[in-house]
């Protein structure tokens, strides 16, 4: 199962693939993004195949997962957003659909993740028909945390994530 093609005024959102592998790769090996997001350096080639296949197999399962973001211009790889079920062990745990994203930091501060999330917002409201959904970000994030709070996301509980703090916020979808 591969999910549908979102279209933006500058983005198109396809679902993730395995030729999106060589751009996931590089986004996830810049240690500027890897930190804002994880507080860690970049992830090896392993920990990024497993994370491709990862989100591969939440389109196979469960019918949503993540979209690759890129420019209708040209065609860069600008990150991705997507539904998600990591499972995660965190407390207190995650119990409705989580939202993630990120954009490259060449890509940053140019509205791109919002744009993309809109998008998937707008999808997960009138295809998946959840309620309510959650993302799980770093106190450190600013970017995302202001960016979550502007399509309505609203905290709700501090977690702990691989040790370390993190905030919880939801947004009811209705929002």
């Amino acid at each position: 199962m591969t999910g549908p093609i979102l279209t933006t005024e500058r983005l198109i959102l396809s679902p993730v693939a395995v030729s999106d592998f060589d751009d996931v790769l590089a986004l996830w090996r810049d240690a500027d993004f890897v930190g804002a997001i994880m507080d860690r350096g970049p992830m090896s080639e392993e920990e990024v195949w497993f994370r491709l296949l990862r989100d591969l197999g939440h389109w196979q399962v469960l019918g949503y997962g993540n979209w690759a973001m890129r420019l209708k211009a040209g065609g860069a790889y600008v990150g991705s957003v997507g539904v998600l079920d990591y499972r995660r062990d965190c407390s207190p745990p995650i119990d409705a659909p989580e939202l993630g994203w990120g954009v490259g930091v060449a890509f940053q501060g140019q509205g791109l993740a919002r744009e993309g999330l809109d998008a998937v917002l707008a999808w997960t409201d009138t295809a998946l028909r959840a309620p309510r959904t959650v993302c799980l970000i770093s106190p450190g994030n600013a970017p995302s945390l202001k960016l979550a709070q502007r399509v309505g996301y609203r905290p709700y509980a501090q977690a702990t994530y691989h040790d370390r703090p993190s905030i919880m916020l939801e947004r009811l979808a209705d929002a």
